[in-house]
């Protein structure tokens, strides 16, 4: 390990607003701010709203910068990635946002029963082969149910042509209320402050001429979940933030850079 991202872990050990519990912290010790992050860490009973495979945590930050009035958690297992946003956090005094280091799967080990009003999905990796590992598939859904509010919102913004269509068919498959979906939110006429905001990896998309598919839909709890039984075409690149690229373009940039 480098003494760089060293650095970082050092970092975040000493700030306030990181919490960093893998599955070997809990397994020593229960998360004990569970169903109290308002009360005990945010001091206040605004709605809470986390992002998922939060990265660098630039749309945790940004989100948290523009609305005062709700309370943001970026959520990652990457602790040298979310060290940019939290130190922005920190340097700027943003006190309505932190982060927890952990895997997703055990999110709702942190969150009591509709302890949360929204999830951010910003740019996951499509998981093509995997359908469990996928963070729109009905198995996360269950694990979003749990933590959710009954109306609570789940928001995925992505580039993957593969994950949106499946998100998409997961949707219907389950007859979720669909609030807002676009194949290419920044020609789509919505004018929306939240959607503005760009990841770094997003800004790189669009830079090379990729579409950013969109989708909100409200996380009404089931008791059965539906696996959408359908045959979506995988896509023919590789995203930024996905380990080594394949160096294949899409057919979408082919067209683009003519």
């Amino acid at each position: 390990m480098g003494k760089n991202k060293l650095k970082k872990f050092d970092d975040l050990q000493g700030y306030p607003h990181v919490f960093q519990y893998p599955f070997s912290a809990l397994q020593e010790k229960r998360f004990e701010m569970q169903g109290k992050w308002g009360k005990q860490f945010f001091k206040n009973e605004n709605p809470i709203v986390l992002e998922l495979g939060c990265g660098k945590g630039e749309y945790a930050v940004g989100l948290a910068k523009r609305y005062p009035q709700k309370n943001f958690i970026g959520i990652d297992i990457k602790g040298a990635r979310m060290w940019s946003g939290a130190k922005q956090a920190l340097e700027e005094g943003i006190n309505n946002v932190a982060f927890l280091r952990t895997n997703i799967e055990l999110i709702d080990r942190f969150f009591a029963k509709g302890e949360v009003s929204e999830i951010w999905i910003t740019f996951p990796d499509p998981q093509m082969k995997k359908v469990r590992k996928r963070l729109t598939s009905t198995r996360f859904m269950q694990l979003y149910q749990n933590i959710l509010s009954p109306e609570g919102l789940i928001h995925l913004k992505s580039d993957s042509p593969f994950m949106y269509t499946y998100t998409c068919e997961m949707v219907k498959a389950n007859g979720y209320p669909v609030q807002v979906s676009t194949d290419d939110l920044y020609h789509s006429g919505i004018t929306d402050d939240i959607l503005e905001i760009k990841t770094f990896y997003e800004q790189q998309w669009l830079e090379r001429g990729m579409n950013i598919k969109y989708i909100r839909f409200v996380c009404q709890p089931r008791e059965q979940f539906i696996e959408p039984d359908v045959n979506i075409p995988y896509d023919t690149y590789r995203s930024f933030n996905r380990g080594k690229r394949s160096g294949k373009q899409s057919s979408q940039e082919n067209t683009t850079s003519k």
